[in-house]
């Protein structure tokens, strides 16, 4: 495997098209995501079994991760679709307004936006090129003055800068849309807009409710995108599976200059949590009309890669855009790169730490001996995916092969970064499950004649959590 961190695509109208989709999982893509800020439920189900028959015709895994909307914090529509406001004008925001808007005020999606402010704060709409300052509230109307002007168009973001808009993180469409997600079995479940672990405790038990007719349970994901997320950051990664550094609407929040030591703050903590993390948002941004990025994005690709990032996501580039392949496949190649310089300090990692699992220090131990052997793999015989897991949370040159039984664990360790996850029947036999996985690996030309491996499994054979022994072998 050349390259270790992995890529999730957004599908939409520029890549939905079944001949567009087969290119772009063969030029690099790991993990597709449905944003269910568009579309209805059957589209989704239509869309996710298009997804797995394409993968199965590629012959790769491909994860699919449901990303919910969460709550509606926008203003309405306008009568002529949208107003050019400038500096100094007074300008209402009115959870009243029923009919559009214009130049003097306009309706709000989000009807708590009057309870939620107070005369001087800061909201900024359109991602932040568009500045209010709140000067008074009366009733349900919210009287501001443009501070930065600009063009505001249909159904715009708000946002607070400093954050402190209480709306909650699950709506009754994000409760209904994961049972839909739940009933095309999404590998991932993204919750946007977690403040608290609470949040994400919630969001898991629907999911696990959703999903108990299918016998089916997904791995959620911590959208971090609020001020208020920041200090329950540890809390939140216990409470998920993974977090996305969602950078758009955190940065309207923190500013700007915040977002790249938040970001690689994230990172780090989830890859000590042994959690995955996804870093997203305006990465190849200019890919949407350009054939080739800007050394700005190449930069913020390359720079995600080497603090650590499972993967780097694509949205609109991949959704809307006029390159959605030529955009995965540089992508893919910056990843190379970076990869490429990339430091190894596993002995470092290891210092000081303490592992108090059996099949965690089996794993470690794996780490550990095929780093300093110069192994040309790890293979990494696992049910649940947990023990790749805790692999791809260190930094190392050799790749990681997570062999497995379970097709639900073959999917989500796409997401892992430096892991190759691959299918192989159960088996009961130790010695039998371990020449297999060697033949496998030699088929593939992974392993040839005289190369050294080490590889992980439990005994007794096919038991989740059971990884206790570990081999070093030589290809005969």
């Amino acid at each position: 495997m050349t390259r270790a961190t992995k890529i999730v695509a957004t599908l939409g109208p520029a890549s939905s098209d079944p001949d567009v989709l087969e290119r772009l999982l063969r030029v690099g893509v790991d993990v597709v995501r449905l944003n269910f800020s568009h579309g209805k439920a059957q589209d989704h189900i239509n869309l996710a079994q298009l997804v797995r028959s394409v993968a199965d015709k590629v012959g790769k895994p491909v994860a699919l991760m449901a990303d919910l909307q969460g709550p509606k914090i926008r203003v309405g529509k306008f009568v002529d679709g949208k107003v050019l406001l400038e500096a100094g004008q007074p300008f209402v925001l009115d959870a009243q307004r029923s009919e559009p808007g214009d130049l003097q005020a306009v309706g709000l999606d989000y009807k708590e936006l009057p309870r939620d402010v107070r005369p001087g704060d800061v909201l900024l709409l359109n991602d932040g090129l568009i500045k209010l300052t709140v000067e008074v509230v009366r009733g349900e109307q919210v009287h501001t003055r443009v501070v930065l002007g600009g063009v505001l168009s249909n159904n715009k973001g708000i946002n607070k800068a400093g954050g402190g808009l209480t709306a909650p993180a699950l709506t009754a469409k994000d409760m209904d849309d994961i049972k839909t997600a739940m009933a095309f079995q999404c590998d991932y479940l993204a919750v946007s807009f977690p403040k608290n672990a609470t949040d994400m405790e919630m969001a898991r038990q629907l999911a696990n409710v959703a999903g108990e007719p299918y016998r089916h349970k997904t791995a959620l994901i911590a959208k971090i995108e609020r001020t208020e997320a920041i200090p329950n950051l540890e809390a939140i990664l216990r409470a998920s599976d993974g977090i996305m550094v969602a950078r758009g609407d955190l940065a309207v929040e923190v500013g700007n200059a915040a977002v790249p030591a938040l970001q690689k703050r994230m990172i780090r903590m989830a890859r000590e949590l042994d959690k995955v993390v996804i870093t997203a948002t305006q990465m190849m941004e200019s890919m949407i009309v350009a054939p080739v990025p800007t050394r700005a994005e190449v930069s913020d690709v390359a720079n995600a890669v080497l603090d650590g990032t499972d993967a780097v996501m694509l949205s609109a580039e991949t959704a809307a855009g006029k390159y959605p392949v030529e955009t995965v496949e540089q992508m893919a190649q910056i990843a190379v790169e970076a990869e490429r310089a990339e430091d190894v300090k596993l002995d470092a990692d290891f210092t000081a730490k303490r592992f108090n699992r059996i099949d965690q220090s089996i794993a470690m131990a794996a780490l550990f001996t095929a780093h300093h052997l110069g192994c040309k793999a790890i293979v990494a015989l696992t049910e649940s995916g947990s023990t790749a897991l805790w692999m791809s949370r260190h930094s190392i040159k050799v790749p990681i092969f997570g062999l497995t039984s379970q097709p639900q664990s073959h999917r989500r360790m796409t997401l892992y970064r430096n892991v190759q996850p691959l299918m192989m029947p159960k088996m009961s036999d130790r010695d039998e499950a371990l020449a297999k996985a060697e033949a496998l690996l030699v088929g593939l030309g992974v392993l040839r004649p005289g190369d050294t491996y080490a590889i992980t499994c439990g005994e007794p054979m096919g038991h989740p959590g059971g990884t206790n022994m570990m081999r070093v072998c030589q290809v005969a």
